[in-house]
């Protein structure tokens, strides 16, 4: 499905909104760190019956960094509920991948009366803040802002990390290495090693949510461990769990049994349901 964006003002920021606008049951459903909207397209099962609002977070995809500092999940997730009043949106699913999962995580625990339903794929958070997994992203974010880019690339590249990752997680190091080519590198550096260290903000007794929630997880993929996925689950009151096909074996197939899982899902909960 192709969305025409639109452009909000937030602060000193623009930011790019995409919103289907057609469709019974809203779903406000977040990319992941140096993602965009079209990461979420891959992922998300668009169609009529869905309203998907996606909101290209600050120093991402098209949407610029501004000078209000510093950057944090709670920031983009006041980011995306004020997308959501503009559009007129009052009540919604909340879900995204990886930071988008830790974006709608806060969104329910801290707007239960906006929030219906839950979404985290690939989560990369649970709780704490700077996970362990999230260090390699401050690591690249160090070298993008200390080196010029060709020599940044070529010291992470050779890096204990990077061979941790060659050797366990391919797709997670083609991302990694991405970065080093992206054209706003010094917001973007700055933005990535602010997330990295940040968290969702939310406590384990306030995440025990009752809504109805879908938690997606895969293996090979050091950024987003199973162990955080079945965290979730655990501590989400009727969580329900589902493992697909790891990107780094099938790519084709990872996102076909997301898109899959998260249809189910939605059709299965919401499918009477008129939130908007």
């Amino acid at each position: 499905m192709s969305v025409a964006p639109t452009t909000m003002l937030r602060d000193d920021a623009a930011l790019r909104v995409f919103d289907t606008e057609q469709g019974r049951l809203p779903v406000v459903f977040q990319h992941g760190l140096g993602g965009d909207a079209a990461q979420v397209a891959q992922s998300f099962p668009d169609g009529p019956s869905r309203r998907r609002l996606t909101v290209e977070c600050r120093a991402q995809g098209g949407s610029g960094a501004g000078h209000k500092r510093p950057f944090s999940i709670a920031m983009f997730a006041d980011d995306v509920l004020a997308a959501a009043d503009a559009a007129g949106i009052e009540r919604f699913v909340a879900g995204g991948i990886s930071m988008g999962a830790a974006i709608a995580l806060r969104l329910a625990v801290r707007h239960p009366e906006r929030v219906t339903g839950l979404v985290l794929v690939r989560p990369a958070w649970a709780f704490d803040a700077a996970p362990e997994n999230m260090r390699p992203y401050a690591e690249v974010a160090e070298l993008i802002r200390n080196r010029p880019p060709n020599e940044a690339r070529a010291v992470f590249a050779a890096s204990a990390t990077a061979a941790r990752f060659r050797a366990e997680a391919p797709d997670n190091l083609a991302s990694l290495l991405g970065f080093f080519e992206r054209d706003n590198a010094a917001d973007f550096a700055e933005m990535m090693q602010a997330i990295a260290g940040d968290g969702p903000g939310v406590s384990r007794a306030a995440s025990a949510l009752s809504i109805p929630t879908l938690v997606v997880g895969s293996g090979v993929d050091l950024v987003h461990p199973l162990a955080t996925a079945r965290e979730l689950v655990k501590t989400i009151l009727n969580a329900i769990f589902t493992e697909v096909t790891p990107k780094a074996t099938d790519r084709d197939r990872h996102f076909a049994e997301i898109r899959a899982a998260i249809g189910g899902f939605l059709d299965k909960n919401f499918n009477n349901q008129d939130q908007s």
